[in-house]
Formats: C-alpha cells, sequence, structure tokens
C-alpha cells in the first residue's frame, strides 16, 4: 500500500461490524454544539427517524423493512443537539452494479425495494433520462435522506455531511461514483461536494411511500473522490498538530 493509500484509510478507519454509534468529531459540528454520531444499524436509524418531529418518512431504500442493507454496505450519521435532540439525519449505502447501471436500477425500482414485484404498489414507477446514470455501473455509493433541524439550515450542514461522508465512503468502499438524487432548488444553490449534476435523474412515484418526487443527479466520481480524500489526509500529515486535523479529517473513536 502506498502512503497515500495508507493515508487515505487513516483518514477513516472503521470496523463495520460494529452496529452501535460511534462518536465522530467535526470542528464545525463541534462549533455548532452538534454531536455527530456514526452508525451501521438501519433499524436503530429508522427508530430514530420515525420519532423526529417534523423529518418526513424516511425513503425505502434505507428501511430494512423494504430494502435489505447487508452488513458493511451501508452508514449513518446522526446529529444530536446538547439537550440529546435530533437535529441532522443522513445514511449512504453501496449499490453493487456491476451487471447494470444506477439508471436502470433505478426504473426497474430495484433502487427502493428488495423485491419490487412484491413490494411495489402496481402504480409505482420512476424515470430516470439523465444519460450519465446510464454509465454509472461498479460501486455505486448512493447518499440520501438528508434531513436538518429547522434551526440549523442555512448553516453549511449539507457541506459538513458531505465531507464526513466522503471519507467514509471512499475508505469503506472505494466506489465507482458517489452521487444523490436532489431538487432543482439545491442545485441552484449550490452543491460544491458534487462537481457534476443532470436534470432528468429520477422522477419519482410511490404510492404507499406518499412520495412524488422530481429530482437531479448529482455526483463526484471515484477518481475525484480520491483525489479529494488524497488532499485531505496529505493537509493532516504535513501537519498533525495543527487545525487541519479537526477541519479537515474524520476522527472515529470507538
Amino acid at each position: 500500500m502506498t502512503r497515500d493509500e495508507s493515508a487515505a484509510v487513516m483518514c477513516a478507519r472503521i470496523a463495520v461490524h460494529v452496529s452501535r454509534c460511534i462518536p465522530i468529531y467535526d470542528t464545525i459540528a463541534a462549533q455548532k454544539d452538534i454531536n455527530l454520531l456514526l452508525g451501521f444499524d438501519f433499524h436503530e436509524y429508522v427508530s430514530i427517524t420515525e420519532a423526529t418531529p417534523a423529518k418526513g418518512r424516511t425513503f425505502p431504500n434505507f428501511r430494512p423493512d423494504r430494502s435489505t442493507i447487508r452488513p458493511g454496505e451501508g452508514f449513518l450519521v446522526v446529529g444530536f443537539d446538547r439537550n440529546n435532540d435530533v437535529v441532522l439525519t443522513n445514511a449512504t449505502r453501496m449499490y453493487d452494479l456491476s451487471h447494470s447501471n444506477f439508471a436502470e436500477h433505478l426504473r426497474t425500482l430495484n433502487a427502493f425495494y428488495s423485491n419490487p414485484i412484491a413490494q411495489a404498489h402496481f402504480d409505482d414507477h420512476c424515470t430516470c433520462i439523465a444519460s450519465t446514470a446510464e454509465e454509472m455501473k461498479g460501486r455505486i455509493a448512493y447518499n440520501g435522506d438528508l434531513w436538518a433541524r429547522r434551526d440549523f439550515r442555512g448553516q453549511g450542514v449539507p457541506r459538513m455531511i458531505a465531507r464526513v461522508t466522503h471519507r467514509l465512503s471512499h475508505a469503506m468502499w472505494a466506489p465507482d461514483f458517489l452521487c444523490a438524487l436532489v431538487a432543482r432548488w439545491r442545485v441552484d444553490k449550490g452543491l460544491p461536494h458534487y462537481p457534476h449534476h443532470e436534470p432528468g435523474g429520477s422522477i419519482l412515484r410511490l404510492v404507499e411511500e406518499d412520495i412524488a418526487e422530481e429530482n437531479w443527479l448529482v455526483w463526484i466520481t471515484g477518481d475525484e473522490l480520491k483525489e479529494e480524500v488524497d488532499h485531505c489526509c496529505k493537509k493532516l500529515f504535513a501537519s498533525p498538530s495543527s487545525t487541519a486535523w479537526s477541519d479537515t479529517a474524520i476522527c472515529l473513536n470507538p
């Protein structure tokens, strides 16, 4: 393993079999009095999100009752305030699309259900016309279910969470792509952590989930993700005693 590859792993050393939460230190989160916890138990995640006022229902692709997430193929991040109330949520999972592509995965509803024939409503459908989604094959890390409590919105929460999820995704999977499906208004506001975007990512209707959305596809390639993480870790090792550690890296403390 090269020095750069070692550095990338050091940025997020994870025991993926751990089901309970692990604290993550992030300077921006600490400044806002947010305690970030990393977890791998999606049953626990759903119980948290369902008990969180004002948070919409978690999409079925992150709910184990609808879509199987095997150990090591997903992680969740939850933020708590000083009163231990939930202030933000986010989840990421990895799809192995070695014999498919992301567009097909969406259209067939396999992105949302383990068994669409048995689980989906007959009026459920997903249209994907983003050409890049056809090219997304291999290991696809998909990020979603981002929610922040109203008093924490407009404070850089998406960028803070992206810093966490990018490094964890690279360390766990080294994916070929890391992507998300987001509303047009979020693209218009700017998503610097996703350098690419394209309309037509998904026109989605899930009847029993009461979901009807039209979203853009946003993504970063695996090479770009590796370059981003390598840059972070080079800064970390160049000045380990400086704020580079807390500003650009993730400290995981089991």
